[in-house]
């Protein structure tokens, strides 16, 4: 069954490579061939700074894909393999149907799914790597799995607001859009609506991370109440 769970683990990373490692050279060619000052005349049509964004967050999904075997080398853990499936779920959700695919501007509400599904994933990997981390403490303090719950939740949320600064910065870069500060005619927003799309993904984040935390919670309140049981 271990060995299954692997596998399962294994061909998940594979075809998230693959894809990304394609649209790579998709987004490249789009970004070569697509004139200046082309203006798409529907957002399913990527325009060139679309195809460099696209570029961008593809590079990017190849280098944050292996985060899970690094932490592992460098702390001498292994993570749950539903965590690592699940993390790779998201950045195929999130970069190759996305943006590579146009999810954001075809399906209504994508970016508050991803955004509310990755804060509950980040709280339950938080809630796991305290575990790997305290396993001495979750087994001898009866207010361990509370302190586990608040770690997970903030490092959920820290990862949000993480990555809402890597947005502010590729913007201001690269002179994208990922923020929505601009409408699709490149009018620039003021006031509460030039906030709007940061302060919601921040809140689902949350939302999401509130979430995963108290699952957590529960499910170690339960292990611990039927380890007494069985004493």
């Amino acid at each position: 069954m271990e060995q299954q769970k692997h596998n399962y683990k294994k061909i998940a990373g594979a075809v998230l490579f693959v894809t990304l490692l394609a649209s790579c050279i998709h987004a490249a060619l789009g970004a070569i061939r697509t004139p200046v000052g082309y203006i798409p005349k529907s957002t399913d049509i990527p325009g060139k700074s679309d195809y460099r964004l696209m570029l961008l967050q593809c590079l990017g999904g190849l280098i944050v894909m292996f985060l899970p075997k690094v932490i592992e080398r460098l702390c001498h853990v292994d993570l749950p393999h539903y965590a690592c499936i699940s993390y790779y779920v998201f950045l195929y959700c999130a970069i190759y149907l996305g943006e590579v695919h146009r999810f954001y501007f075809r399906v209504p509400h994508w970016d508050t799914i991803l955004h509310t599904y990755s804060g509950g994933m980040l709280a339950i990997i938080g809630f796991c790597l305290f575990t790997l981390f305290l396993p001495d403490a979750m087994a001898s303090s009866p207010h361990a799995p509370l302190f586990a719950a608040l770690f997970a939740f903030s490092f959920a949320l820290m990862a949000g607001c993480l990555w809402e600064v890597y947005e502010y910065t590729a913007d201001g870069l690269f002179g994208l859009n990922m923020q929505h500060y601009q409408t699709a005619a490149a009018v620039q927003l003021t006031g509460r609506g030039a906030l709007y799309d940061t302060m919601k993904d921040i809140i689902v984040d949350a939302l999401g991370a509130a979430a995963g935390a108290g699952y957590g919670y529960l499910l170690q309140k339960r292990r611990a109440r039927a380890a007494v049981e069985a004493a």
